[in-house]
């Protein structure tokens, strides 16, 4: 019976296919009557590596990919299912066939008709290629397309979080015409793409800004309301406060924390730091588990403790992130579990662990030296240099190693010229699909962005995830999830931070509907629209 209440759960979470794709519920009072027209100015602070997030899910690619490329399904602000690409879909009883109703007259930007045979390929190419897709899609055995406006997704065995990854951003459809049989990862579509959504790209100025234009035939009729959107990259998080509140840009991502509590202060503006439920981002440190010194769990544990979170946590981010005590978020309550990640500031016992350790003080004081790479960003340039000096309070020297984006991928995922790496993940609705990767073993013998830079191989947390990734038992499936964390608890491959704010929105109160979705910055901007200047 356990099965079929599942069931139901799915059937339920389906017959909302019905409902209309309209705006994002925020327990707001009604906003003023929408205008159509005017260009939206958004800076950010990472420029995009690739503007389709199809094989590589970093967050800025998602901002700006879901604008452009669509799922088969969007989400409300309580994670219900919502029709996009898809308009209802049917889960069989025994949880491995999902069979999707495609939107009729849905075009591509090129003019060319959207079908089944581009659900087909996208989701087989995400489930080869992808960095979340090799694992959220596994259990895909392929994808039927028995009519041009039918895709039947077919498992091997269930995926109990699937209904929940078909996002715009998560898992978007690209047209398979546009990709044809070349390498995915060097086509043209990936910097230029052709989507089925609300705006189509136009321009991409590399260092500089990028354009979208307004869909004119687009589907849902009447959207977008934004004749233009530009994005614009400001590496400076104090230039991003100063261009919001100057009005040289209508919102923006990425503000400086230090600037937070003067832009609250403005009438002009608006501070949005609704937490992410959909991304769960944080910081975490990795340990590059093939350096023979970081191998030893003690000199793990000891570097631990010599990291004050708290310090992290109110210094370096303005006190507006929380600590991190487990790789799952804690709002996924059932499956939570912290008891094995117990590694209080202490640098005294720290520098006794190291001693135990075998790595003795040699001359100057110093034990060993680390290179530490961290992913580009404000805080995590900030977050790193407390590192360097929290080490060397228990002998370990640091090496700051930085780069822009591609550098920090290839150092870390392909040459792995690294001992310890600060980074960002999306910990994500939902273990299988977040945590993960974090932890997987699959990424040693076959290394891909964002999965396992730490390169640790435990079989029996791979097995755990295996079986968590199919458990249909609620109860079963908890117990799974709370084993894996007691266990990378103890062993340490990597140390849980702080969260990090992967949607913190500042922009003018001229703005209007920003976030129609869950994925609150990586939405599709289809609502919004912006009142002129007066």
């Amino acid at each position: 019976m356990k099965f079929d209440r599942w069931a139901l759960r799915v059937a339920l979470a389906a017959a909302v296919a019905a409902a209309p794709a309209g705006a994002f519920a925020q327990g707001t009072a009604p906003s003023p009557q929408p205008i159509d027209g005017g260009t939206l100015t958004l800076a950010v602070s990472q420029e995009p590596t690739s503007l389709v997030s199809f094989l590589d899910t970093k967050t800025d690619n998602r901002n700006i990919s879901a604008k452009i490329t669509e799922g088969l399904l969007r989400y409300d602000a309580q994670f219900r299912a919502q029709p996009l690409l898809a308009t209802s879909w049917q889960v069989s009883a025994d949880g491995l066939k999902y069979t999707f109703k495609l939107r009729p007259g849905v075009k591509w930007h090129d003019g060319r008709d959207f079908g089944a045979e581009d659900v087909r390929y996208s989701i087989l190419t995400q489930k080869k290629q992808g960095p979340r897709g090799r694992i959220t899609l596994a259990n895909v055995e392929r994808v039927d397309a028995p009519d041009p406006l039918t895709a039947v997704i077919v498992l091997s065995k269930p995926a109990p979080f699937l209904l929940k990854s078909l996002s715009s951003a998560e898992l978007p459809i690209v047209p398979s015409h546009r990709y044809a049989d070349g390498e995915p990862l060097g086509n043209p579509n990936v910097t230029a793409p052709v989507g089925t959504g609300p705006f189509v790209f136009d321009q991409w100025v590399r260092g500089s800004h990028l354009v979208l234009k307004k869909n004119p035939n687009y589907w849902r009729k009447g959207y977008p309301h934004l004749d233009r959107v530009i994005v614009k990259f400001v590496r400076d998080p104090a230039a991003i406060s100063t261009a919001v509140e100057t009005g040289e840009v209508d919102a923006a991502l990425g503000v400086g924390l230090a600037d937070l509590e003067r832009l609250e202060k403005n009438p002009k503006l608006k501070v949005d730091a609704t937490y992410d439920a959909f991304l769960n981002n944080a910081s975490f440190l990795e340990f590059n588990l093939e350096n023979p010194v970081l191998a030893n769990p003690k000199v793990r544990h000891a570097i631990a403790q010599a990291i004050d979170r708290n310090f992290i946590r109110d210094t370096i981010y303005y006190k507006r992130v929380e600590v991190v005590n487990s790789p799952i978020p804690r709002v996924l309550a059932d499956y939570y579990d912290d008891s094995t990640f117990r590694y209080p500031f202490d640098v005294t016992a720290a520098n006794r662990l190291l001693d135990e350790a075998g790595q003795p003080r040699g001359a100057g004081g110093t034990r060993f030296s680390l290179r530490l790479s961290y992913i580009p960003g404000a805080e995590f340039k900030r977050t790193s240099d407390y590192l360097r000096a929290a080490f060397s309070r228990i002998g370990v020297k640091v090496e700051i190693v930085d780069g822009d984006l591609p550098t920090f991928l290839k150092r870390v995922y392909s040459t792995r010229d690294f001992d310890i790496n600060l980074n960002g993940l999306g910990r994500l609705f939902d273990p299988t699909v977040g945590v993960q990767r974090i932890y997987w073993g699959d990424g040693v013998r076959n290394p891909l962005i964002w999965i396992n830079a730490s390169h640790y191989d435990n079989p029996q947390v791979d097995e755990l995830f295996r079986q968590a990734a199919v458990e249909l038992d609620g109860a079963k499936r908890a117990t799974q999830f709370r084993q894996i964390q007691q266990i990378v608890g103890r062993e340490l491959p990597v140390v849980p931070l702080v969260t990090v704010h992967s949607a913190l929105q500042v922009y003018s109160t001229r703005v209007h509907e920003l976030n129609n979705s869950i994925d609150l910055t990586a939405g599709d901007f289809a609502d919004a629209w912006i009142e002129p200047r007066k």
